[in-house]
């Protein structure tokens, strides 16, 4: 049966195929405990995850799931508010039926985990290229490599960092974003979700705190020589990329916090 390699990623790039209805990926030593994961929110009834099948090797399978994926540039149709509050819907779904998960006692990635921990398994790293659509609505979530404990609101930043998003212009327009009112599109998300006032003011210093620390955990896998962040660290301009943004922030995070007063 004919392979076909699957376009996007950074870590994995190249080597994720559709094999007829499946997907292989690189497995890796807690692919096991997301395999357990997905399968325990399927039987809650929350089919927005991709059936896992099982490992083989260093491979795991994975079934896979129909839709389109977007990848940089972005097209138009994905930077919609509507698509923006689909997606944010499909979240919100997502960390009901993951409630229902004890994540107690198990090894999870803390790559991009909450530093705070939390009562949930979250996926922290919901970006465009990890969720697929179908008629313009969000689907399912792929990629759990980086889940693990932690807040649901915490995850929803990590989320609406990457989505709405909320970054300086020109690292927005290198991925193909076009400009638009972001203070009032990560309130969107907000009233999307449900987020009350504190949690929206929790929202904001988990924004705060990843912005301060952003580029480190691309800067660790560039020291480690994994050519997929290598190629991309070159690609952005190295940590001024990050630097930028903590340089844009400082100057507009008054007006996202504005937007989000009740």
């Amino acid at each position: 049966m004919e392979h076909e390699v699957l376009a996007g990623g950074v870590a994995n790039v190249g080597q994720v195929v559709r094999v007829g209805g499946h997907v292989l990926r690189p497995a890796n030593g807690r692919s096991a405990t997301v395999h357990a994961f997905l399968s325990a929110l399927r039987a809650t009834g929350f089919d927005g995850v991709p059936r896992p099948v099982g490992i083989e090797g260093d491979r795991e399978r994975l079934e896979f799931v129909p839709g389109a994926v977007a990848i940089p540039p972005f097209s138009g149709w994905v930077q919609t508010d509507d698509c923006l509050a689909s997606m944010t819907e499909l979240i919100a779904a997502f960390h009901t039926a993951s409630a229902t998960f004890d994540p107690a006692g198990i090894d999870w990635s803390p790559e991009l985990a909450d530093p705070q921990g939390g009562p949930i398994v979250c996926h922290n790293d919901v970006c465009v290229e990890n969720v697929v659509f179908r008629d313009g609505k969000a689907v399912a979530l792929l990629d759990f490599d980086f889940a693990a404990p932690g807040r649901p609101v915490y995850d929803l930043a990590q989320f609406a960092r990457m989505c709405v998003p909320i970054d300086d212009e020109v690292s927005a327009a290198r991925l193909g974003w076009q400009p638009a009112n972001r203070p009032e599109r990560l309130r969107l998300v907000c009233d999307t979700y449900g987020v009350d006032a504190t949690g929206r003011r929790e929202l904001l210093a988990a924004l705060e705190e990843t912005i301060a620390r952003g580029g480190e955990f691309v800067a660790r896998h560039v020291e480690a020589g994994e050519p997929g962040f290598v190629a991309m660290w070159h690609d952005i301009g190295g940590m001024e990329r990050f630097d930028r943004r903590r340089r844009w922030w400082a100057e507009h995070r008054s007006a996202y916090a504005a937007n989000l007063a009740p």
